[in-house]
């Protein structure tokens, strides 16, 4: 490798959709390895719509690791993006390109670094997982660029510590993030339900209300939220469990009346446990609020659901 140490490139490029959670995921109980206090439910977006693409390349002529998202280089000294790229390195076996005459050894990876292009055709940090499908979309090229053999159970325990949701973006159709109980983080992954072909009359409709950044981080909300709210524990323990379990039910029989119901009640817990936060967060706005009482409106009227 060291007579063509600076002629080669090799590269991976992946895209990897969003997802929205139908059950919510809201609370850590591990900061650093990011384990959630409940399980959560989410369906997976059509990547034709809103989704990450991201590149990633590996040369010996690179002299650090570096990372572009739209177009902006963005620091990767964060522990979310170093847990990945070291959970990552650590899976890397040999790699060969027999068209340009290339061999990585497995012990090479440690001394080479990468260089990471992401794009997201869709609002970032504005409320519609930007993080989950970008740190899935990361740890899935740099697993197939390092020829890291994992299925993508064990991948979504790696995504999961750039970002919780990230997990749940490693499947389609209808995936459930299992909590986990073991304090490693070991078993909290993400398990598919059912695939994309499943509902396929089911539509889902995006309404992006608010372009802007959200004023404040889901990271920072879930830990005050964590911190201060009274109502929070309640839910984590008593409420969702039995949401999760009337949840999968209702996907499995592809029952619309109960999983919007459902979903609709979910969301308006997430939002009751912010607003019961100090100082509370507000993730809603005046438009939010007049759709979701179009919408609640139409279901009722068209669709039967009864919220009473």
């Amino acid at each position: 490798m060291a007579d063509e140490s600076q002629k080669w490139v090799l590269m991976v490029t992946a895209q990897t959709p969003t997802n929205i959670a139908v059950i919510k995921y809201w609370g850590k109980r591990d900061e650093n390895l990011i384990l959630a206090i409940n399980d959560s439910i989410s369906v997976t977006l059509d990547p034709a719509h809103l989704c990450t693409t991201t590149t990633v390349a590996v040369s010996p002529a690179f002299d650090q690791d570096r990372m572009w998202l739209n177009g902006k280089e963005i620091s990767l000294s964060g522990g979310r993006y170093q847990n990945c790229l070291r959970e990552i390195r650590a899976r890397a076996n040999d790699v060969e390109d027999k068209k340009k005459g290339v061999k990585i050894a497995k012990k090479d990876w440690e001394n080479l670094h990468v260089h990471v292009a992401s794009y997201n055709n869709f609002p970032t940090a504005a409320g519609l997982a930007s993080s989950a499908a970008g740190f899935a979309c990361l740890v899935y090229s740099l697993a197939k660029l390092m020829n890291v053999q994992e299925d993508n159970g064990r991948l979504s325990a790696i995504a999961r510590q750039g970002s919780g949701s990230a997990c749940r973006s490693l499947y389609g159709g209808f995936v459930k993030w299992v909590m986990g109980k073991e304090e490693n983080g070991s078993d909290s992954i993400a398990v598919p339900l059912v695939d994309e072909k499943h509902w396929d009359e089911l539509v889902i409709i995006i309404a992006v209300v608010c372009s802007r950044q959200k004023e404040t981080s889901s990271t920072s909300g879930m830990r005050e939220t964590v911190e201060t709210s009274a109502l929070i524990e309640h839910r984590a323990k008593e409420v969702v469990p039995k949401r999760i379990i009337q949840m999968e039910e209702a996907i499995q029989k592809r029952d619309f009346a109960t999983f919007t119901h459902l979903t609709c009640a979910d969301s308006n817990q997430f939002h009751a446990v912010c607003l019961d936060t100090s100082p509370p967060i507000f993730y809603m706005n005046d438009t939010s609020h007049r759709q979701v009482l179009v919408t609640l409106s139409y279901l009722h009227e068209v669709r039967g659901t009864s919220y009473s």
